[in-house]
């Protein structure tokens, strides 16, 4: 008996392990961006935190710009793993390799660009609302297709 692995275009698949590869540095880098920012503008979270740096201060927890990343990184962690795993059951459908790997390929740039409009270099919208419908329309189609593949 074949398995539905087997079905699994190498090519598509190669680049989706590649792209969540990506995905998933990025978002290990936005702890040390929290960090960083959290450092650069004084502003911890934790009593020990702070004192760490200075007796006198206190923690805030209102900085705008440590809560800017934080949105970012918290809004990664409702969307990639979403990608994870629709991009994983899409490929079970045997898509078009041109179109499932473009797709991989939007999703990740498109996060990539959320978090540096939104977090990094801040841009007005609608940028971050067209870098996040850039992740979203790709996941939603593959969403979409995996369904219908496999309606029963």
């Amino acid at each position: 008996m074949a398995s539905p692995l087997d079905a699994i275009n190498p090519d598509v698949f190669k680049t989706y392990v590649f792209w969540s590869a990506v995905l998933v540095a990025k978002m290990l880098l936005m702890s040390p961006m929290t960090a960083i920012q959290r450092i650069k503008n004084k502003a911890f979270a934790n009593p020990e935190d702070a004192s760490a740096v200075s007796n006198k201060l206190k923690p805030k927890l209102d900085d705008p710009d440590v809560e800017r990343v934080r949105r970012a990184h918290q809004n990664d962690l409702e969307n990639i793993p979403l990608f994870f795993v629709i991009g994983f059951l899409y490929m079970l459908t045997n898509p078009a390799p041109f179109l499932a790997v473009n797709l991989f390929r939007a999703v990740a740039v498109s996060r990539i660009i959320h978090t540096l409009v939104y977090a990094v270099v801040v841009i007005p919208q609608p940028a971050r609302f067209l870098a996040f419908t850039g992740a979203m329309a790709p996941i939603s189609y593959m969403t979409l297709q995996t369904i219908l593949y496999f309606m029963v």
